[in-house]
């Protein structure tokens, strides 16, 4: 038992650690366009990040139940999962390279999964259908409604002066960036959830899957307590080094991903809030030109994409290993 309770602490963690590294992914567009300071930014969406707990636990069961067998997750397979994880995470915080903590967890799950169980555990078709294609698609789909919604705007204020302009759009785009912190935590925070559920499940601890209060109250509490410390390496990143970025286009960055991450979880897709928020400033920033948008930093980004799930996998795959040779059961 005391084995259970240090790996549901070490997952209450992670997801401190997922706000502490992801305070960029929602508050990166109100910071880039000095609506608003990055003390009262990460304030903000740590707020937004908890009332995502309004939009239930589909992802959460996408996380506990879809990935891989659920019945040889134990605490083991958890904390292997978990320590693979936050080694890739601390590698990508250290170069300011914002990162998927859903790709994170799932890569860790399906490395983990092979070490204890072999690639049948592994649930290729759901992987697939609830992981690989939206990731592939979710950054050029938040891109793209980024690109019409700016587009719109432009059309719209043509006639308009910069000093009418801005101060209405430095107005929307509180609710905008508010309205993607809450679609972050609704995404993020339920990874967590799942995790510990199914954890749980296997010990025998609940009969059935069904998210209790207090892990989801746990969950969100330390995403936005993250959140609220901020990842400044990364902030800096999204905020000023992909594209400069004025306040319509900050508002139409933050309302094309929200909408993609509302709809995701919803349906109970993990989606990256990072992909999503990415695309959607790189669909601004081509709006002006092509070359407004910084693409060596992109390409970097796109790379640490690539490569999170393999890595993570890797990872703990590696740290069950180490486990199971520690003699932990």
């Amino acid at each position: 038992m005391v084995l259970l309770e240090v790996t549901i602490l070490f997952a209450f963690f992670f997801s401190f650690w997922n706000g502490l590294s992801d305070a960029a992914n929602s508050i990166s567009t109100v910071i880039g366009t000095r609506v608003l300071s990055p003390v009262k930014a990460v304030a903000m969406a740590a707020i937004g990040n908890f009332v995502g707990i309004l939009f239930g636990v589909a992802v959460a069961t996408t996380i506990g139940q879809g990935i891989i067998t659920g019945d040889i997750i134990g605490a083991k397979l958890v904390l292997a999962v978990l320590a693979g994880g936050m080694i890739w995470e601390i590698i990508t915080w250290w170069f300011g390279l914002p990162v998927s903590e859903s790709h994170v967890m799932v890569g860790g799950l399906i490395g983990a999964g092979i070490a204890a169980g072999g690639l049948a555990v592994v649930k290729l078709d759901s992987i697939f259908g609830k992981v690989i294609v939206p990731m592939l698609t979710s950054p050029f789909i938040a891109g793209i409604f980024a690109f019409i919604f700016v587009g719109i705007i432009l059309r719209l204020i043509k006639n308009r002066s910069a000093s009418t302009v801005n101060p209405f759009f430095n107005k929307l785009q509180l609710f905008s960036a508010f309205f993607l912190s809450v679609t972050h935590g609704a995404n993020d925070a339920q990874k967590t959830a799942g995790l510990i559920t199914a954890l749980l499940l296997t010990e025998g601890v609940i009969s059935k899957f069904d998210v209790p209060l207090w892990v989801i109250l746990g969950s969100y509490a330390a995403i936005s307590l993250g959140t609220f410390l901020g990842g400044w390496k990364i902030i800096k990143t999204m905020s000023f080094k992909v594209t400069d970025l004025r306040p319509y286009q900050g508002f139409a960055a933050e309302t094309g991903s929200a909408v993609v991450l509302s709809t995701t979880a919803h349906f109970g897709i993990p989606v990256s809030t990072t992909q999503a928020i990415s695309g959607a400033i790189m669909g601004v920033g081509a709006t002006r030109r092509m070359s407004a948008v910084n693409w060596l930093v992109a390409r970097r980004i796109f790379l640490a994409w690539i490569l999170t799930i393999p890595a993570s996998a890797a990872f703990a795959f590696g740290a069950y290993f180490l486990l199971s040779t520690a003699g932990l059961k």
